[in-house]
């Protein structure tokens, strides 16, 4: 039987645990909105969904339809641009004035260097920011930059822990791990008493952050300006990691496509357990040994530790390209796909989970319990630092991170080499 936490008590829990991580209020910059009315607006405006084509799509195409129906005289042409190649392709093509989409969903992650650049319309004062009070702080922090809002939350996340049920009892588990020790002892458990392995790691440099701040590390200090990736708490982080591969606690990991590899293994019952985020709910419960048992699919937040257990909040917003030509219909489409009506659809299908705090309550969202199974792991969330360089801080520390699981260098080192690349990019912060 499964329990199912109330939509009320999930919604307050998400809206503590988020608000606790902080937030800018702040902002007085307005963007010029349309003066006709909604339903003379004409045009058409295009739309890059960077959601994943085969398992996410098709509710945001449904949703694309919905406007339609409301706002017959705004033509949306929708493209699914893959998420991996959505950042570079949107920078190339923004400061052409050719190519780029009206509306964009962005990762949180690229919002403030986006809107550094220019390419961002601000979006206080429009249609676009409706009922801003609604949203969950953090989230909401994501879209804005220099006090100006530049992003409308879509959807918010974190990493949790996914596992097997029935392997983790195979082992002699009934609870999943609540310390990286505990993760460890676990894992060791399954490959030796079951034919699956213990834990499948996503060589990729947002999946180590779980490590990071369970030992209290990061990759930078924004508000000091320091470079902190090298610093003996991330070092300490890191290791783990080195230590669950070296002893076999690790399957060994994939060092492209990791991602693919380490979902497909958790689906098909290689492996126990793996880190990853609500978005890959719909993607688990269509994997053979979760199809015919959703309930042997768990999901806990992810161990700590010592000093805490954290993840990075993640998730995506809804930004418009300054250089469009069709601003009033564009601001439009994202008052309807940020609603909150339109936001519990997509948790109710989906699993994804709202940055309002009204789509909790609602019949679309609390059909879902996948959505009442990810309020610990958000309780835990970090925030991340709101800065222009964040996304490019990544890829040096997947290189190294590629490095490490590879067998070819070792956490400090490794981290150091990182910390350099970082003064590359970071001018004037110290480390």
């Amino acid at each position: 039987m499964r329990r199912v936490i109330s939509a009320a008590a999930t919604a307050a829990a998400l809206t503590l645990a988020v608000a606790a991580c902080g937030g800018d209020g702040g902002g007085t910059g307005t963007a010029p909105a349309s003066s006709a009315a909604p339903a003379e607006i004409a045009g058409e405006i295009t739309w890059w969904d960077t959601s994943d084509a085969t398992t996410e799509a098709p509710a945001f195409k449904a949703l694309v339809a919905e406007f339609h129906e409301k706002y017959p005289k705004i033509n949306v042409n929708y493209v699914n641009v893959p998420f991996a190649d959505a950042r570079d392709k949107f920078k190339t093509a923004a400061p052409s004035g050719s190519g780029a989409p009206d509306v964009l969903r962005t990762d949180v992650g690229w919002v403030a260097e986006f809107a550094s650049l220019g390419y961002l319309a601000p979006l206080d004062g429009t249609p676009a920011v409706d009922r801003p009070e609604e949203f969950l702080p953090t989230p909401a922090a994501s879209g804005r930059f220099g006090g100006k809002t530049y992003g409308v939350p879509q959807v918010t996340d974190t990493i949790g822990l996914l596992y097997n049920r029935e392997l983790l009892k195979k082992a002699g588990h009934d609870a999943p791990p609540a310390t990286m020790a505990e993760l460890k002892e676990t894992a060791l458990d399954v490959r030796s008493k079951t034919d699956a392995d213990g834990i499948a790691l996503n060589v990729d440099a947002y999946f180590l952050l779980p490590f990071i701040y369970g030992e209290g590390g990061d990759l930078v200090d924004a508000a000091n300006k320091k470079i902190t990736i090298a610093s003996p708490r991330t070092v300490a982080g890191v290791k783990i990691v080195e230590d669950l591969i070296e002893s076999g606690a690790a399957a060994k990991p994939a060092l492209q496509d990791s991602y693919t590899n380490a979902e497909t293994a958790f689906k098909e019952g290689k492996v126990a357990m793996i880190f990853n985020g609500p978005w890959s709910n719909a993607d688990n419960l269509g994997g053979k040994v979760f199809k015919d048992d959703p309930d042997n699919f768990g999901v806990a937040p992810v161990p700590a530790g010592s000093v805490r257990s954290g993840s990075p909040v993640g998730g995506h917003d809804y930004t418009v390209y300054a250089g469009s030509k069709n601003l009033a219909a564009a601001y439009l489409f994202v008052q309807f796909m940020a609603s909150a009506e339109s936001q519990a659809e997509i948790a109710g299908e989906l699993g994804l989970l709202p940055t309002r705090t009204t789509a909790y309550g609602m019949p679309a969202a609390t059909a879902n319990p996948k959505i009442a199974q990810w309020q610990k792991p958000m309780e835990s969330a970090v925030e991340r630092p709101w800065i222009p360089e964040a996304a490019s801080l990544f890829q040096p520390l997947v290189e190294g991170y590629q490095k490490l699981a590879g067998g070819q260098a070792t956490t400090e080192p490794m981290l150091e080499d990182v910390a350099t690349a970082y003064e590359g990019i970071l001018k004037g912060w110290s480390r």
